[in-house]
């Protein structure tokens, strides 16, 4: 399981014309599922996201990050993300071979989300297959790449 998360003053997503979600300060994640994952990865990835200490006390602009999302009461924006798991390294053309099928990838994405939403905090998602527009505010910026 890969996610790329960014520290955000804002984020949103849209579908079309449709935003499906959005969110203040935050995080936006970016989750890709790889064919070996399982809820072990999850769980693991639910608890970094939360506990991970990405902000600074909220009277410094800048600083010692001290406070987790958390903490802070922060949102999240979660959108699925295959392409984190294309292979560039052969050809021209990425090959999605490491990445889930997608049913199974679906399964484990929506078992993400619900599991981030026992947190209390305020969660958003893209739409899971479609295509997507992301607006990212990132807020440093402040970009980690998170892998299990």
């Amino acid at each position: 399981m890969r996610v790329i998360i960014q520290r955000v003053r804002s984020s949103q997503v849209r579908v079309g014309d449709r935003q499906v979600g959005k969110i203040g300060r935050g995080l936006n994640l970016l989750v890709g599922i790889a064919k070996t994952d399982g809820e072990a990865e999850v769980d693991w990835m639910v608890r970094k996201c939360l506990s991970l200490r990405l902000f600074p006390p909220d009277n410094e602009a800048s600083g010692r990050w001290e406070q987790s999302i958390e903490d802070i009461e922060g949102e999240i924006l979660v959108i699925s993300q295959f392409t984190l798991y294309g292979d560039c390294r052969k050809g021209r053309r990425p090959s999605f071979d490491q990445s889930a099928p997608p049913a199974a990838a679906e399964a484990l994405y929506n078992q993400f989300v619900e599991k981030l939403r026992q947190s209390g905090l305020e969660i958003q998602t893209g739409e899971f297959g479609a295509m997507m527009q992301v607006s990212i505010e990132n807020d440093g910026p402040v970009t980690l790449i998170l892998e299990r």
